[in-house]
């Protein structure tokens, strides 16, 4: 797939994903929406890929949803709907986006740059971090626009910030700063706007640095998918499964005999091939119930 609404950039085992549309402030678009899936499902089959890093071009990060009306829904409700709604057909394209995200074996961090309002916030909550430009304005502005909150934010959110500060900032709509973000837990670090995609480097990096990729993305999976079970012996079970299996046969050997041995561990577990096929998660199916 060529791309036009971002930029995809490989350095150091740093994939730069760059909304690119600085002169409508990298407003979303469906075609971003779908250049951006593209390019984290083609990471997941890179081994030369180990973290992703999300920020924007020009002064902000995004201005949310592009509203210079196209011919259709702004949207892309273009087909009208019955009593009995397809999701197939109206599903929205952030929640799209975050899925995408959640099945993710890189971790993503998002390098907020700037302004980052409606689909421009949420996106970066299915994002593993979240560094940020100091006064930079994000806004869940769904309210003040007639709609609900999108990109699977009511699930992420509250996870993220608790349900108080999740309802306070959805319900209201209201402008927050990076500061007050700082402070509630959503964003990781504060930093110039000049220093936001070095401070976020720096962190996948040390991501990088002396980790096993088949391991980070295991255990990224179970961070996110974990605390969903309804009792410990779920976590248990599937702990003790992916501990048995990365003891084992992937990186967990070579892991413990470098420690034994006191040299570096030369860990060869491909993200791309080696994953464990068992369906150790549910995998849920939305219907039209």
């Amino acid at each position: 797939m060529p791309y036009e609404h971002i930029v995809y950039d490989v350095k150091e085992q740093i994939l730069t994903l760059t909304l690119n549309r600085p002169e409508r402030l990298n407003a979303w678009t469906l075609q971003m929406k779908d250049e951006l899936i593209h390019a984290v499902e083609r990471a997941n089959q890179d081994d030369e890929i180990r973290v992703i890093v999300v920020t924007g071009a020009g002064k902000h990060f995004c201005a949310g949803m592009e509203l210079v009306r196209p011919e259709g829904n702004i949207f892309g409700y273009d087909i009208p709907q019955g009593d009995t709604l397809n999701i197939e057909e109206i599903r929205d394209s952030g929640g799209e986006f975050a899925l995408a995200l959640y099945n993710s074996n890189k971790p993503i961090i998002a390098a907020i740059n700037g302004a980052a309002i409606g689909v421009g916030i949420t996106m970066t909550l299915a994002m593993d971090f979240r560094v940020a430009a100091k006064g930079a304005k994000l806004g869940l502005v769904f309210t003040q626009r007639g709609i609900v909150p999108e990109t699977c934010a009511s699930w992420y959110l509250p996870r993220l910030v608790g349900m108080q500060k999740a309802l306070e900032w959805t319900l209201s709509g209201d402008i927050f700063t990076a500061e007050e973000a700082l402070t509630a837990g959503l964003v990781m670090s504060l930093h110039e706007k000049e220093d936001v995609l070095t401070a976020a480097y720096a962190l996948a990096k040390r991501l990088i640095a002396n980790t096993s990729a088949v391991g980070v993305a295991l255990t990224r999976k179970m961070m996110w998918r974990n605390p969903n079970f309804e009792h410990p012996m779920q976590a248990h079970d599937v702990e003790s499964r992916l501990m048995y299996i990365t003891n084992q046969r992937l990186d967990g050997r070579d892991g413990f005999d470098a420690f034994l041995e006191k040299r570096e561990p030369v860990f060869t577990a491909s993200v791309a091939k080696d994953m464990p096929a068992t369906p150790f998660w549910p995998d849920p199916k939305l219907t039209n119930d």
